[in-house]
């Protein structure tokens, strides 16, 4: 148990990656000390990996077909998030069979070649061993065709200075922080779906299923139980935080938003240590919510001031969504994985004239994707929904965006959604709310066209940069289907 002050951690992002090497053991005596000068190249690609920020386990390198076995042994007793296999020489299949044969975690084969062309006028058997990285990569994947494993990706290049190479090893390492993270996590549901939004519904089962996580059920009594344990010290250590992490400017043009009033940022305040200590109790990787509570209840007056505390979460990690959007949370849980930040999200209203569309929500956002010093504001009320209090309002980061909704089809199978746009400056309506103004190709009115025909829920998950493939290849290591939307 945390007291009720604690602060969360950041969660952890990181991931455990798997490499071996594969080489023909003939060769080690027709050529002597071919098989220590390819070690040595291994030695740099584990350095690449490395230099991503993950654990690395190295099981040495595939040289016969019972070397493979005792490596597939080492591998499934270290169980990484995902394996390299290191092209090292031309090898026989035979020294990986074994491996492609049993493997359930995403495997990728990587043919670096030391050289960009070999010195044609010194050219030499030995030399062309040393570059013949892609020699047997066929063999690889028709035998993994054949064998009913599956080879998630190829990547061709140099062993150094490639930075086309370097971006896909590294993109990789970021999709295994994503697995890691689902491995094991909880995503809990507290609450109800907000009436009638029939897209929000999600079989906790079902999830369990597509995503290998738990699904806690929550009650909302909990929270209140826990924030009537706050006192007023520690109330106002949060405020302070807050303060230092908003802005609270004067109200502009809309009737329904007012200056942040004191009530409202310590009933936040309070509401946000409640949230630490309820998120922590329950050892929570993510939040999805909504309950109503009676009018003029402690409850309903607490669930009312989430908004900043799920902010601060979302900042350190640890997506919380409103509206019950359990789906949501999950894509926003991969984005922040990936390093995008990953705000809740949806299409508000064109600008026909300028060919952009708002995009955005009111509620908690990812802080680390803000342009400039977020802001809060007082709502006098939040339209379509019970309550009032403090809401947060931010400009995206100008630059390329990618957008994930996670759906599901008339079978009930998950699919995710994905585009790719740009966030341009721009004046943005002063609501309280998050909005950015979103640019699309070919053109804005044909993109959003083309989304809600790919049948998305009307939420999705927002971040920086384009990131479109890096989804791509986390949806196909879930064996969930995924459409990009172009």
């Amino acid at each position: 148990m945390t007291s009720s002050g604690d602060i969360i951690e950041t969660a952890a992002k990181t991931a455990r990656i798997g490499i071996f090497g594969v080489g023909h053991g003939v060769y080690w005596e027709q050529f002597p000390g071919l098989r220590e000068k390819l070690m040595e190249y291994h030695g740099v690609f584990r350095g690449k990996v490395e230099r991503c920020g993950v654990e690395v386990v190295d099981f040495g390198m595939s040289d016969s077909s019972q070397k493979a076995i005792v490596i597939l042994d080492q591998i499934q007793r270290a169980q990484p998030d995902l394996v390299f296999c290191n092209m090292l020489t031309y090898a026989t299949s035979s020294v990986f069979a074994p491996i492609v044969r049993e493997l359930r975690m995403p495997l990728v084969l990587t043919a670096l070649q030391p050289l960009r062309h070999m010195d044609y006028s010194n050219a030499s058997t030995r030399q062309q061993l040393e570059n013949d990285n892609i020699c047997s990569v066929p063999e690889f994947t028709g035998v993994a065709e054949r064998m009913g494993g599956r080879i998630a990706d190829v990547i061709i290049g140099t062993l150094y200075g490639d930075n086309d190479a370097d971006a896909q090893i590294a993109e990789w390492c970021d999709v295994a922080r994503v697995l890691h993270g689902l491995k094991g996590a909880r995503f809990g549901l507290m609450g109800h779906v907000l009436e009638a939004m029939y897209d929000m519904h999600a079989d906790p089962t079902a999830i369990s299923a597509a995503f290998g996580v738990h699904v806690p059920l929550l009650e909302p009594d909990e929270v209140l139980a826990l924030a009537k344990q706050v006192t007023e010290a520690e109330i106002d250590a949060r405020c302070r935080l807050i303060e230092e992490r908003f802005d609270t400017p004067d109200p502009v043009s809309d009737p329904v938003t007012a200056k942040l009033t004191p009530e409202d940022l310590r009933s936040s305040a309070r509401a946000s240590v409640a949230l630490d200590r309820f998120v922590a109790d329950n050892a929570l990787t993510g939040l999805a919510y909504y309950y109503g509570g009676q009018p003029g209840s402690e409850l309903r007056d607490l669930l009312s001031a989430f908004i900043v505390g799920n902010s601060l979460l979302i900042a350190r990690g640890i997506p919380m969504c409103g509206e019950f959007d359990i789906k949501t949370c999950i894509a926003m849980f991969i984005m922040d994985r990936l390093g995008m930040g990953g705000s809740f999200a949806e299409f508000h209203p064109f600008d026909f004239d300028e060919d952009f569309i708002f995009v955005g929500h009111d509620g908690p956002h990812h802080l680390a994707v803000a342009e400039g010093r977020p802001v809060l504001r007082s709502l006098r009320k939040y339209h379509g929904k019970p309550g009032s209090g403090a809401s947060v309002e931010f400009k995206l980061r100008e630059g390329p965006i990618t957008m994930l909704g996670i759906t599901q089809t008339g079978r009930g199978q998950f699919k995710f959604v994905v585009g790719e746009g740009w966030s341009k400056h721009g004046p943005i309506p002063p609501t309280g709310n998050t909005n950015t103004r979103g640019f699309f190709e070919p053109d804005t009115r044909s993109f959003v066209k083309k989304w809600v025909m790919a049948g998305p829920t009307h939420h999705f998950a927002l971040g920086v940069g384009h990131r479109a493939e890096a989804i791509r290849k986390v949806a196909e290591a879930l064996g969930i289907e995924c459409e990009v939307v172009r």
